[in-house]
């Protein structure tokens, strides 16, 4: 009779307690095929079980306010990411496509760096110093307006329309400075003596209109 008895209950379901189901969950999650799972892969399975057990709650009271939790996460995600998105965006141009840096100099002072830095060897340095020295001179002899987060190549469009002889050589001075500043150009001598030839050239020169 007793071993019937208990043929009978082990072959009935066995109602598992939430605290024994979550002993076995940890169980299996100690497992080795859970040892080398990437914490982005743990994240991802854990929200998506969050989202699951929400999703679970019912169509009843409970399961209205695990819709209403789920709908407040996901736009609070979405903005977080817009939010990224456009300071990611927005800083680019000024952090990572503009001439000039976040220190104010004159452009006797950018001149100064670069011959200091062209006399360590120091060419890509150099060079984007020569150009922020041609810039800024031009922004102070009004040949072209100050404009925060300018480009190279844009300077070189407002600088050319205004000295149209020197147009081509401003081109030149933009794609030496964009190459050492984002291309990976180690910079030469050649490259730097461009730069101060175009520099000497027009601290001389005249704009007939200023842009």
């Amino acid at each position: 009779m007793t071993t019937v008895r208990a043929a009978a209950l082990l072959a009935s379901p066995v109602d598992v307690g939430r605290g024994q189901a979550a002993r076995e969950a940890a169980r299996e999650l100690s497992g080795a095929g859970y040892q080398h799972e990437s914490l982005v892969d743990r994240l991802q399975r854990e929200i998506s079980q969050v989202l699951g057990d929400l999703m679970n709650g019912g169509t009843g009271e409970g399961g209205v306010v695990s819709l209403v939790v789920i709908v407040v996460v996901l736009a609070v995600l979405a903005m977080l990411v817009l939010w990224a998105l456009r300071r990611f965006s927005g800083g680019r141009r000024t952090e990572s496509g503009a001439v000039f840096g976040q220190r104010e100099r004159t452009a006797a002072e950018h001149r100064a760096e670069a011959e200091r830095l062209a006399a360590e060897g120091a060419w890509a340095g150099a060079i984007q110093e020569r150009l922020r020295a041609v810039a800024r001179e031009l922004e102070e002899r009004a040949v072209v307006r100050p404009m925060p987060g300018r480009t190279a190549m844009e300077l070189a469009e407002v600088a050319g329309q205004a000295l149209p002889p020197h147009a081509a050589d401003l081109r030149t001075a933009a794609r030496l400075f964009d190459d050492v500043t984002y291309g990976g150009a180690g910079g030469t001598r050649e490259g730097y003596l461009t730069l101060t030839a175009l520099d000497e050239r027009l601290r001389s020169a005249r704009a007939g209109v200023a842009s």
